[in-house]
């Protein structure tokens, strides 16, 4: 039996888009012990993924600190892997090769490795389609890299709903997005949510910590639950449930899209959605110049459209 290394140490959209390809991993290792190295963040995901022997944690110490990243690769060394793929493929990954793993068989972007995959047009390949690459180089039959579907994330979430009162069906609003990325916010969601409501829609909103003050201003139904805001497991269960979702370019909207809901991710400038791979057959997207600049009845026309909900009553 071989050991093989995945290395993927986030944000969250890319660990739900990077699915499939641990899939492909799976089936291409059927017998060997397959071990992810990740962040403390995306632990617990990844320990829920039926793809995946093993998680090992990164605490991604400066890289300054020489007697901490010493430790670090003394932990990965004494773990003897046979292949590495670098799913993240950063440059402090590609500081991984050098130092720990230039005698190991590695998948990845770090200049002279063993399969090293560059796309031509780096900045503009979608992230599916590079991890296809790669993996192809690599050897790795592909068949699920460009349909990730992350279902296996979804907690039973009957009794959450009830609790809240929420009724079937629901549209699910993700307002926000990283912190660092304001312009990926929408700014109409409060409209939106009302307009619906209006219609007889059930709207509900799940805020993370640090969009709790965010959700008081847009009306609807707030899951928080007894912590004060729901886990990922259970709000991939709100998800998976939803009759539809509108979100802006942030995790949980593409965990939605991988999740089979049906929905809309509206895009500004910012990234091109395509290069994203957040649209499925049954997920869309809007891109506008600025998402300021994007009207309420644009939204609703095309919710109006995809969504198959109850008639106004």
């Amino acid at each position: 039996m071989s050991r093989i290394l995945i290395i993927k140490h986030g944000a969250f959209g890319d660990v739900i888009q990077c699915e499939g390809a641990l899939r492909d991993i799976r089936e291409h290792h059927r017998n060997d012990e397959i071990v992810v190295l990740t962040t403390p963040p995306y632990r617990r995901l990844f320990e829920r993924c039926p793809w995946i022997d093993r998680v090992l944690v990164d605490e991604r110490a400066p890289r300054w600190r020489l007697d901490l990243m010493w430790k670090l690769g003394k932990q990965l060394k004494a773990e003897k892997f046979d292949m590495v793929y670098d799913l993240q493929n950063s440059p402090r990954t590609a500081s991984y090769f050098r130092w720990f793993f230039q005698d190991t068989n590695w998948s990845g972007t770090a200049p002279g490795c063993s399969h090293p995959h560059r796309a031509k047009h780096p900045k503009k390949i979608r992230t599916l389609d590079r991890l296809a690459g790669q993996l192809k180089d690599a050897g790795v039959p592909v068949r699920h890299t460009r349909h990730p579907d992350v279902s296996w994330l979804a907690d039973d979430v009957t009794a959450l709903l009830a609790d809240a009162g929420v009724k079937r069906p629901y549209i699910v609003l993700i307002p926000g997005s990283s912190a660092r990325h304001p312009q990926k916010r929408w700014p109409y969601y409060a409209a939106l949510a009302k307009r619906l409501i209006e219609e007889g829609q059930e709207v509900v909103i799940a805020p993370g910590p640090d969009e709790l003050e965010l959700a008081k201003e847009i009306p609807g139904i707030k899951l928080t639950g007894p912590r004060g805001f729901i886990n990922w497991f259970e709000f991939a269960g709100v998800l998976k449930g939803a009759a539809f979702v509108v979100g802006n370019d942030t995790g949980p909207t593409h965990l939605a899209a991988h999740i089979g809901a049906p929905g809309l991710a509206l895009f500004g400038s910012h990234m091109s959605a395509e290069r994203t791979g957040i649209e499925r057959e049954n997920f869309a997207a809007i891109e506008v110049a600025h998402l300021s600049a994007l009207p309420l009845e644009r939204v609703l026309d095309e919710i109006h459209l995809r969504a198959k909900l109850p008639a106004s009553a």
